[in-house]
């Protein structure tokens, strides 16, 4: 038996739930990849998968085995990739996640010319603001922005993540700008819905740190739209430069507090890109990040 072929008609039945989808991604006859799975079943001496005919689940045997089998496969993938790559252009299929609107702000108009550069390189990309775990979700490269937890994963500084205070000069004309922190409590602030529901807005300046519990008419979980609504004079607003930078270049926002350094309780932190320890030689990996540095620039074009 090929353990490897089985291997990945296994990972296959799993992840597209099922023998006939299976076969259909694998290009082989269902009794074909059929044989392959229980081939390996019987090698093993137990059962990997619970089949009926509406459903494949794993059983509790697959299930820790189907963690092993795609650590075994992944670093198979990643053995060829380096030697494939070793004497050539970047190629391959690149995963990669980062938050809803910064992709679309800020990655997604560098990927034309990233595309004319790499041609051989396929992008896979996962837009979300949760946090997604690389190893499970597959991921070769995420960008995650703010303070990094203290793992094993390689991380690179694109760019700092800076944090402003501002609104529209309407709403400053018509409700005076605040000149110290201690003034926001007086002023319509619109929030983002943190999950713990803190409103609270952390400010230092010269070694001296103030917490400001602020309140205002709306909070929401999206922060275009609390830009939106910043713009159309509801409010002050808390936003990282990256968001509302092109707005306070415009006008349509103006800082305020300029000389406090805003955060909510994450002062220095960064947008980076990450990826694992396995992946450190990958030219695909390096000439995305590095694409995404020039592109971004030093200091970032936002600010």
């Amino acid at each position: 038996m090929d353990y490897f072929a089985a291997l990945r008609a296994f990972r296959a039945v799993v992840e597209e739930d099922g023998f006939a989808p299976a076969a259909r991604l694998m290009g082989l006859a269902t009794s074909s990849l059929t044989r392959q799975v229980n081939a390996l079943e019987d090698s093993l001496g137990t059962q990997l998968l619970n089949r009926s005919t509406r459903s494949v689940t794993l059983t509790d045997a697959g299930s820790a085995y189907y963690d092993q089998a795609i650590l075994v496969l992944d670093a198979l993938d990643d053995a060829n990739r380096s030697v494939s790559e070793a004497g050539g252009a970047p190629r391959g299929l690149l995963r990669i996640s980062m938050p809803v609107v910064f992709g679309s702000l800020h990655v997604a108009p560098a990927m034309g010319l990233f595309m004319r550069r790499c041609p051989e390189i396929e992008l896979d990309f996962r837009l979300s603001d949760g946090f997604v775990n690389l190893v499970e979700e597959r991921i070769d490269i995420a960008i995650r922005i703010g303070k990094l937890d203290t793992s094993s994963l390689i991380a690179r500084k694109l760019a700092p993540n800076r944090r402003l205070i501002c609104a529209s000069p309407d709403y400053l004309g018509e409700h005076g700008v605040p000149e110290h922190p201690d003034d926001l409590r007086d002023h319509n602030c619109l929030c983002f819905a943190f999950a713990d529901g803190d409103r609270t807005w952390k400010m230092e300046k010269d070694g001296e740190s103030l917490s400001v519990k602020v309140a205002g008419s709306m909070v929401a979980n999206n922060s275009e739209m609390l830009r939106q609504t910043a713009i159309s004079g509801g409010g002050l607003l808390m936003m990282p430069s990256w968001l509302v930078g092109e707005d306070v270049k415009a006008g349509r926002l103006k800082p305020i507090l300029s000389d406090w350094t805003v955060g909510h309780g994450e002062t220095n932190t960064a947008i980076h890109a990450v990826y694992l320890p396995n992946r450190k030689g990958s030219k695909k990996v390096t000439a995305f990040v590095d694409h995404l540095a020039a592109h971004f620039g030093s200091p970032p074009y936002w600010e």
